[in-house]
């Protein structure tokens, strides 16, 4: 069966970038849609690669699994996970701050690896949740692929496409921001909101630590 048509990874003409969360999957749904856009390899960037509910998404079976439908696997969980081991990046109330993981060295290796991948064929970030916009993938991830020209594609619920724009007016809506989600007019406008809506969702969905786990 040939890949349908993938959509670009941005302007940089590396090849695409897709975003999957594996959700309640059983692993033939899960791996169908990453077959159908060709993805080679899937980047998981769980902080902990286990699954006790759903086993065949922890870490050894998983690999197993993605090879046997000839994906390939890579952990990239301790470079760019969502509930790093490092104090610098959470803020004094314990929730990961996403402005400053970016900027660590883990963080910029991490990312560097995944341009290199994608140097080689399609790639597909993975996390748990369905919805990007509930995922450190779309909230602490994308935002740093985007500001490298790259354009991330969602892969959703039955194997639906949701593209980094849709899913960024999504987040401006629901953060109280509609107004200026599709306003071309006033580019940097949208791009201020969009900040302020990106701090608001981390506050409800970001990784919070215990008070005790860091170290300020």
């Amino acid at each position: 069966m040939e890949p349908k048509t993938s959509l670009r990874a941005g302007s940089t003409g590396l090849r695409p970038l897709y975003t999957i969360g594996h959700s309640i999957l059983e692993m033939g749904a899960f791996a169908k849609p990453l077959k159908d856009y060709g993805v080679e390899l899937v980047a998981d960037v769980r902080s902990v690669p286990q699954s006790a509910r759903l086993p065949h998404f922890s870490q050894p079976v998983l690999e197993k699994l993605l090879a046997a439908e000839n994906i390939s696997y890579l952990f990239l969980g301790e470079e760019l996970g969502g509930r790093p081991d490092d104090s610098d990046a959470y803020r004094p109330n314990g929730v990961v701050d996403y402005a400053a993981r970016r900027k660590s060295y883990a963080f910029q290796r991490g990312v560097e690896r995944l341009l290199k991948e994608l140097e080689n064929g399609p790639v597909a970030i993975m996390c748990a949740e369905e919805d990007p916009l509930e995922c450190h993938r779309f909230m602490m991830v994308c935002p740093e692929l985007v500001n490298l020209g790259i354009d991330p594609v969602h892969i959703r619920k039955g194997g639906q496409i949701e593209t980094q724009v849709a899913a960024e007016n999504r987040l401006l809506a629901a953060n109280g921001f509609a107004s200026v989600a599709t306003n071309t007019l006033f580019p940097q406008a949208r791009s201020d909101a969009l900040e302020d809506a990106y701090r608001l969702q981390a506050e409800r969905f970001a990784y919070r630590a215990k008070a005790f786990a860091v170290e300020l």
